[in-house]
């Protein structure tokens, strides 16, 4: 990733990449040089790498890369097993790790704590806030938002209003969320709207919200090098620098590898399934398979051309896409049932937040361990990818105003998103339309889509969305995996970005044809779990640097 614009003023950058602090910081002093345990110099390519890390996490997915291959048929229930046992065992601890990390972003806020400014006392942004909100939005959410604005609420609707929910292979089990809205159509609707905002408001951002401070908070205002050993430099001292931060690191590579690739395998999978309902094009493993590798090779020239040129415009072609989109549907669906939907949808999530975050004593818990368990370590294992590409572009944010944009500003635009998309496929459902019903996760939307006016119009920019969507989250991912492998550096060579994109592309078509989505659902949820413990201690190292900082 390339160097983000520097503002005027004492502001330079550092060997490592980033610009030094502008105004009064409270720096860590320590040994450490950025870089000093790399690698480098020419052999086949250019190469400046952190021995340790990047040949321990290179190793490990090269060699998961074709044993999932080699044994597809072997692992898939292999997956299944290690979901399952996860979800049904630490559900009570990734639901109360998620609620720590809101408690204490919401605590942050209203404390003098959040008068620190990221970068110095006289730092400034290094973005503008359209184009922040843009690249932060599209990182973190995109082809989710994509996958799930229709099928969850759809999902949730079903078993709610039942009191059951079908299950894999159509077998039907005895669960649904808070007990169910039986035989109340309406209720079932305002309880399925309530679940979604759960899971795709606060509490996700709140998790990339506390990884991205930490990082800038050590980088940015201590000079220390931008990497998650650093966030650990108060509690370990210079230890970190030894095979303590390698383990750190590492986790962090495994997290953000199988983290994106389960975002580009549900991108692939309703990518395909689009050009096969609009264009007739096959939805079996082949065309995913050349779906992935085209997508990945253009994902790859982005890259190549930096942030500024790459990331950054990516980002803004889809969020005006995004918006485009999202008015389409306000437009030419119910417009003032779900104009007015906003509002009871909040005030819905609102009602039904204590008994969806409690992580005890759970009546739902099939809904609570097959959803909400799932989703917190998918977010949890995307955080170190979203909150370093966030961190990388938020210098000159006070910590406040950070907090307040990364916490509420996407999650209410996740409110509006799925309230508009979810809220005109329930309308359908109410209405009759029993093919969305029936329909499969990543096609519902299309479902939808195609109930709706010049709806191959609308399907077309929805693939288009959810390509680019890819597109922008394994560049970002890269970018972010190449400098933890670095040592911290941000302006590594060239050929290391390269081959991060190439295996993130690997990986996807591995896990698709090992086991679909419970293949990524399970390396999601594996590699969540230890991320998870990081964070948590993560979140006193946040405190105690930030008591630190000038403010």
């Amino acid at each position: 990733m390339s160097q983000a614009p520097v503002p005027p003023g004492p502001s330079k950058a550092n060997d490592d990449g980033i610009p030094a602090p502008s105004g009064a910081v409270s720096l860590i002093d320590t040994d450490y040089v950025v870089g000093q345990d790399n690698i480098r110099g020419r052999y086949l390519v250019n190469l400046d790498i952190h021995g340790k890390v990047f040949l321990v996490s290179a190793l490990s997915a090269l060699i998961f890369v074709v044993l999932a291959l080699a044994l597809h048929n072997e692992v898939e229930p292999l997956f299944k097993a290690v979901r399952d046992w996860l979800t049904q065992n630490l559900a009570w601890f990734f639901l109360g790790s998620a609620n720590i990390f809101v408690l204490l972003c919401l605590g942050l806020i209203v404390s003098p704590l959040g008068r620190v400014r990221l970068g110095g006392t006289l730092a400034r942004p290094d973005y503008s806030y359209t184009s922040w909100f843009a690249m932060l939005f599209a990182a973190g959410m995109g082809i989710g938002l994509m996958f799930y604005g229709v099928a969850e609420p759809m999902s949730h609707y079903d078993s709610s209003l039942a009191g059951v929910a079908v299950g894999e292979n159509g077998v039907r089990s005895d669960w649904a969320p808070l007990g169910a809205a039986v035989g109340d159509s309406e209720e079932a609707a305002r309880l399925s709207m309530a679940t979604t905002i759960f899971h795709w408001g606060l509490h996700p951002w709140a998790i990339y919200a506390i990884v991205a401070l930490a990082l800038a908070l050590f980088a940015f205002n201590k000079g220390l090098p931008l990497s998650f050993r650093s966030i650990f430099f108060p509690l370990l001292g210079e230890r970190v620098w030894g095979w303590p931060g390698h383990v750190i690191d590492i986790l962090a590579v495994f997290a953000t590898l199988f983290g994106l690739v389960t975002s580009l395998g549900l991108g692939a999978e309703q990518a395909t399934a689009g050009l096969h309902s609009l264009f007739g094009l096959p939805a079996d493993p082949t065309t995913k398979v050349l779906l992935i590798t085209v997508i990945t090779l253009i994902a790859l020239c982005s890259v190549l051309a930096g942030v500024d040129k790459g990331v950054k415009r990516l980002s803004e072609i889809n969020l005006g896409l995004a918006l485009v989109l999202l008015l389409f549907v306000l437009i030419a669906g119910p417009t003032a049932l779900l104009l007015s939907g906003v509002l009871d949808n909040l005030g819905a999530y609102l009602q039904y937040l204590p008994a969806l975050s409690n992580p005890i004593g759970r009546e739902d818990a099939n809904f609570s361990q097959g959803w909400t368990a799932f989703y917190w370590a998918w977010w949890i294992s995307w955080s170190p990818f979203v909150g370093m590409f966030i961190a990388r572009v938020s210098r000159g944010r006070t910590v406040r105003e950070f907090l307040i944009a990364v916490l509420l500003v996407p999650s209410l635009v996740s409110v509006l998103w799925m309230s508009a998309f979810g809220g005109t496929a329930l309308h359908q459902a109410l209405g009759g339309l029993s093919e969305l019903q029936q329909a499969a996760l990543e096609l519902k939307m299309f479902v939808m889509l195609e109930q709706l006016p010049i709806s191959a119009i609308s399907s077309f920019v929805a693939i288009v969305l959810v390509v680019l969507f890819f597109i922008t989250s394994s560049d970002s991912g890269s970018l972010v995996i190449d400098t933890i492998t670095a040592g911290g550096k941000v302006n590594a060579p060239m050929p290391q970005r390269a081959f991060w994109v190439l295996l993130e592309g690997a990986l996807a078509v591995a896990l698709l044809l090992g086991g679909g989505l419970v293949a990524l659902q399970a390396m999601a949820v594996s590699t969540g779990l230890p991320f998870t413990l990081v964070l948590l201690v993560g979140c006193v190292s946040i405190i105690k640097g930030l008591m630190s900082e000038p403010r």
